[in-house]
């Protein structure tokens, strides 16, 4: 079992940005697939990039390529995401999920555990 506690979210202008962190307990933390997701009010919640056990790989869903990065410390059992040139139509609660066997990273079906999520907010 692992548990995900997710922080850094928050009210932001257009253009600015934001990291939200995401810190787990538990098992090992290296042994986990990593994803973060979003959902706006009244969408599906929606894939926005996943990054390998050891981080080597990662998966950005097109909307968020080139503004966000993710990376993961295993030695702090943390993974980030790095916000850039947010827009008002990244405004959603962001969470974090965890995977022991991940073949498709955007499917949330893969994911195992999941944080309670961070509302992030951008403003026009």
């Amino acid at each position: 079992q692992v548990q995900l506690v997710e922080s850094g979210g928050g009210l932001v202008q257009a253009g600015g940005s934001l990291r939200l962190s995401c810190a787990a307990s538990g098992r090992t933390f290296s042994s986990y697939a990593m994803g973060w997701f979003r959902q706006a009010p009244g969408k599906e919640r929606e894939f926005v990039v996943g990054i390998s056990r050891g981080g080597g790989s990662t998966y950005y869903a097109d909307t968020v390529k080139g503004r966000f990065t993710i990376s993961r410390d295993n030695a702090k059992n943390t993974v980030y995401l790095q916000m850039n040139s947010l827009k008002p139509e990244d405004t959603a609660v962001y969470y974090c999920a965890a995977s022991t066997v991940v073949a498709e990273f955007s499917d949330p079906y893969e994911y195992d555990y999941w944080g309670q999520g961070t509302q992030v907010t951008v403003s026009s």
